[in-house]
Formats: C-alpha cells, sequence, structure tokens
C-alpha cells in the first residue's frame, strides 16, 4: 500500500507544490516518519523525486539524512544487511547523488563532499568488505574536485577530514585504508595545515590499534599519506608554526616509526631504507626528532642479525650487521652537519656499542673517533662537555672488542678531555670516573691496578686544588664532597681487590677528611656530612659481616 499508493501521491503533492521550502520539509517528514525497511523497499521511488525538486532545495541535507538513517538502520542487526543487498541500495544511492549533483552544477563543493561523506558511510556500514564500492566514492570525490585546486573553504576541509577518516574509524587499521587507491588522491586537495590535522589523525589511528607496518611498499604509501608532517610541502619551512605544536607532530612520526617492524631481516632493511629517503628530505628542524627512532629500529635490526649465521653463500645481496652499521654512519653525518652535536655523540656512542656486541672492531674505532671529533669540535658548551665526557667513559668502560693499541689511544684521549674540563670540580669527577677504563671486573687481561691509583690520586690533587681556588677567591677552603666521593672509589677499588689500593691510603683519606670537616675554613655541607657519615657506615657493616669480607676491613679505623 505504502509502495503503490502512498508515496507516489504524497511525492507527487511534494514536486507539484514547487515551493522550495515546503518540498525540503516534506522531503525530510517523508524520510523521518516511515519506517527504514520501508524506504528500502521504495529507493527507486524515493531517489526518482529528487532530481524534480526545485533547484534551490537543500537536497544534500535531506539526502544525507536518508543515508545516515539507513546506516543507522544496517548497523542495527546483521539480519538485515540481505535486504540491501537485494534491493542494491549501494549502486541506487551511488546513481542518484550523481544525478543530484549533475541537476545542480552550481552546489557549493561542500555539498558535494557531504553527500559523498554519507554516502561512505553508508557504504561502510552496509558493504564493509567492499573496498572496491569505499574506492568507488573516494574516487566519484577526486573527479569532482579535480581542477578546483586547494580547498580553501574551512567547512569543506573539515568535511574531507571526516570523508577521509570514515575508513580508518571502521577497519582500525590503517593496512587496509592504503588499499584504497584514491585515499591519497582526496588528500591531494587539502591545504598544507588540514594535510597536517589528517596524518595526525592517520599516526593516532596506528598507536591506538598498535597496528604493524610490516612492507616496504606499505611504509612508502603510508608516508605519501603523512608527507605534510615529514616534509615541507610548498618547498619553505613555515615560521610561523607553533614551537610545541612543531614538535608534537615530530614526536607523533617518531612513535610512528617504531610501529615498522618485520621479522624478516631483508624486508626490515627495506623499511628502514624507505624511512631513511623519506626522513632524510625532512630538513633540519626535523632530522633532531626523527633519526633517533630510526637509529634504535637499525640497532635493533643489528641484534637480531646478532643471533643468526653469517649467510654460507656470502651472497652480496644479505643484510649483515656491517650494511646497516655503513647505513647509520651516513645517517649520523647528516646530524653532525644541522648541527646536532650533543645527539650525534649519544647515536655514535650507541652505534659503537652494538658494532662491540658484533666483534667488529674497525667499526666501533670508527663510531667513536666520530664521537671525539664532534666533542672536540662542535661541544663548546661546558655542562654539555661534561654530560658527554660521561658518557664516553661509561660506553667506553664497556667496549671489550678493542686490542690493546686501540684501546690505549681511546683511553688516553678520554682521561685528556677529563683533566681540560673548565671547572676543578668536573675535572675531579671525570678522572676519577676514568679510573673505571681501567679496570673491568669481567675481563681478567683489564685489570691495571697502578693506572686506577694514578687517576685516584690526579682526582686528589684536583680536589686540593680545587680547595685552594676557593680558600683563594673566598677566604673559605669550600665543601669536602669531592674527597668522600674519591674515598668512595678508593672502596670501591679496594674491595675488588686491586692490590694498590691499600689499608692506609684508605686510613690517611678518612683522616684527612675528618681534619678538614673540623677546620674553621670549611663551609658546613649538610650534604657532605650526611654522605661522609653513609659512607662510614657502610665500612662498619661491612667489617660486621664477618668473613674475608670482613677481615679484609677489620684494619680500617673509623
Amino acid at each position: 500500500m505504502y509502495k503503490d499508493t502512498v508515496l507516489p501521491r504524497v511525492l507527487e503533492q511534494v514536486v507539484n507544490c514547487k515551493d522550495e521550502l515546503a518540498q525540503y520539509y516534506l522531503m525530510d517528514c517523508i524520510i523521518q516518519v516511515f519506517p527504514d525497511e520501508y524506504h528500502l523497499q521504495t529507493l527507486d521511488v524515493l531517489l526518482g523525486a529528487f532530481p524534480q525538486l526545485q533547484p534551490t532545495v537543500d537536497i544534500k541535507t535531506v539526502l544525507s539524512r536518508l543515508m545516515e538513517r539507513l546506516s543507522n538502520y544496517a548497523a542495527s542487526s546483521a539480519d538485515v544487511l540481505p535486504e540491501f543487498l537485494q534491493v542494491e541500495a549501494f549502486s541506487k544511492l551511488n546513481n542518484a547523488i550523481g544525478k543530484v549533483i549533475e541537476a545542480q552544477p552550481d552546489m557549493p563543493i561542500l555539498g558535494v563532499i557531504t553527500l559523498y561523506s554519507s554516502l561512505l558511510t553508508f557504504t561502510l556500514h552496509v558493504h564493509p568488505d567492499r573496498l572496491d564500492y569505499a574506492d568507488q566514492v573516494l574516487g566519484a570525490c577526486v573527479r569532482k574536485l579535480s581542477g578546483k585546486g586547494k580547498l580553501e573553504d574551512n567547512k569543506a576541509t573539515k568535511q574531507i577530514v571526516a570523508l577521509l577518516s570514515a575508513p580508518l574509524e571502521k577497519y582500525n587499521d590503517i593496512v587496509t585504508a592504503l588499499k584504497l587507491s584514491n585515499y591519497p588522491r582526496v588528500m591531494e586537495y587539502l591545504d598544507s595545515e588540514t594535510n597536517k590535522v589528517m596524518a595526525t589523525v592517520i599516526i593516532q589511528s596506528i598507536m591506538k590499534n598498535k597496528t604493524r607496518i610490516s612492507t616496504a611498499d606499505r611504509v612508502e604509501a603510508l608516508f605519501e599519506l603523512i608527507k605534510g608532517l615529514i616534509k615541507d610541502l610548498d618547498g619553505t619551512f613555515d615560521d610561523e608554526v607553533d614551537e610545541d605544536d612543531f614538535k608534537e607532530e615530530q614526536n607523533s612520526v617518531a612513535r610512528l616509526i617504531q610501529m615498522f617492524y618485520n621479522d624478516d631481516t631483508e624486508e626490515m632493511f627495506k623499511i628502514i631504507c624507505t624511512v631513511r629517503k623519506h626522513i632524510l628530505a625532512g630538513g633540519p628542524k626535523r632530522l633532531p626528532f626523527t633519526v633517533p627512532p630510526l637509529v634504535f629500529s637499525s640497532l635493533k635490526l643489528v641484534r637480531q642479525l646478532q643471533g643468526q649465521e653469517e649467510n654460507p653463500f656470502g651472497e652480496e645481496e644479505s643484510t649483515t650487521p656491517k650494511k646497516i652499521f655503513q647505513l647509520l654512519n651516513q645517517t649520523l653525518e647528516t646530524l653532525s652537519n644541522i648541527p646536532a652535536p650533543e645527539l650525534a655523540l649519544q647515536l655514535y656512542l650507541q652505534c659503537a656499542e652494538a658494532a662491540n656486541d658484533c666483534d667488529l672492531e674497525p667499526v666501533a674505532y670508527e663510531f667513536f673517533t666520530q664521537a671525539y671529533i664532534l666533542y672536540e669540535e662542535e661541544i663548546s658548551d661546558s655542562r654539555a662537555q661534561v654530560t658527554a665526557i660521561h658518557l664516553i667513559i661509561g660506553t667506553l668502560q664497556r667496549m671489550h672488542v678493542f686490542g690493546v693499541e686501540n684501546r690505549d689511544t681511546l683511553t688516553h684521549k678520554a682521561t685528556g678531555y677529563s683533566a681540560k674540563l673548565l671547572k676543578k670540580p668536573d675535572q675531579c669527577r671525570a678522572v676519577y670516573a676514568c679510573s673505571h677504563l681501567f679496570w673491568v671486573d669481567d675481563q681478567d687481561n683489564m685489570k691495571d691496578g697502578e693506572r686506577v691509583l694514578l687517576c685516584l690520586k690526579r682526582a686528589l690533587r684536583i680536589a686540593n686544588a680545587a680547595q685552594q681556588m676557593s680558600n683563594a677567591a673566598r677566604g673559605s677552603t669550600g665543601s669536602v664532597t669531592l674527597f668522600v666521593e674519591i674515598l668512595n672509589k678508593y672502596l670501591y677499588f679496594f674491595e675488588k681487590g686491586n692490590p694498590q689500593v691499600t689499608v692506609a691510603a684508605i686510613q690517611s683519606l678518612i683522616e684527612l677528611i675528618t681534619t678538614e670537616m673540623q677546620s674553621d675554613s670549611s663551609t658546613p655541607d649538610p650534604a657532605a656530612d650526611a654522605l661522609f657519615a653513609s659512607t662510614l657506615r657502610y665500612i662498619e657493616f661491612q667489617k660486621q659481616k664477618g668473613g674475608a669480607v670482613g677481615e679484609k676491613y677489620e684494619p680500617i679505623k673509623v
């Protein structure tokens, strides 16, 4: 009855009344009042009326509401989906939209995008498995946008973001969206600001769903989508970009790089090369954010390869740690050129440590050399120097791959840098840290008690000089903190069995500190007092342990 009698007569009235407001209102009433299944079974008749309405009627809103109702109906229960297939709802709606857009050549672009956005939502609900339908909708959108250039209309760009976000929300998987060939073509029409917004939406979707992107081709396609964040689209860096926003954007790209992974080492190497190609094009402001995750992904691959045997056939093509380290060396050079010397130095040391674990002495030595060159030529700020020298000492101490000659060269340089720091307390701390370079616990060939003692004595001399300078400049000898810290180093090596560190040396240092603390010219320092008190408590504690340790500590008087 509805199909044959009610609907045709109501539509006839609507079309004949020729009043745009009445037509809009009545069409909306029909869509909102009658049940969903009625609309579905009478789609032909209902859609046939749209092109006959007055050209000024806001058809896009009415049609969008119809598709919205049908989408919700499809989402309500899987049992109703066969009905949609039976009446070929998608192709009918698609044709109707095409006709409406043709009938209204002056329809603003916002209206066109709104219609296609509603159709895409409908498609994703009714035919989630038919990617070709979704791609068809995006393709139709591209055809309408072609020749329009970048969109300036704020509402239209927002609508495109909604259109492009729909597949991400539906599939919760960017890999599926990457299969839509028209997806990147729609993005081309966004201005660079909105392009960034869309790129951020894509990255957030990947992070939220923990999507792993596991082939170089997909990484390439993804970088094509988010290129607004990877490089300056119009070839110039916009100085007006807010610094915090820029950092946030680049940090999200850095997080994204961690989501690329494949167990197959050859494919993973291809992924790393693809990422490298894109991020090196990003310009100097972006590299400090994007190079570190690339380096750590590469080092992860190195560790993966470590557990595998070398290719017995010696094929040129196979990925080896050496090949990755060569790539890393070239990548880190770009960081040094920006310049970002402190970051580059940290990453060189990380690479040296990985090369050490792969037993590649020349490679590790080269990374260390680069780190030293940066330290000498680029790092001039005294605080940065202190941080750098402690990183260098800490990394060098863990190296086991170097032969005697190479190790001596690197150690000699590190101790030289330590003694040249600007402030005496910094010098002292770096010099006593160097003592660890001559005594490595799990390597017997790396236990040189004499040179340990030389470092500690040198640190004491510097601590003494620091006090004298303080006395000359301020009239007080300053704190005894440095002496207490050196005492702790003495106790460490004493416990480790260094024969050069004797009870007598420890005893005289304890007496020296006690005398200094009681002297009138020393500055009261509660932190130093607490450190000294806990050091003495430690000695007492070791004495009470009994056994070999207790015996060792027994002669020390506190």
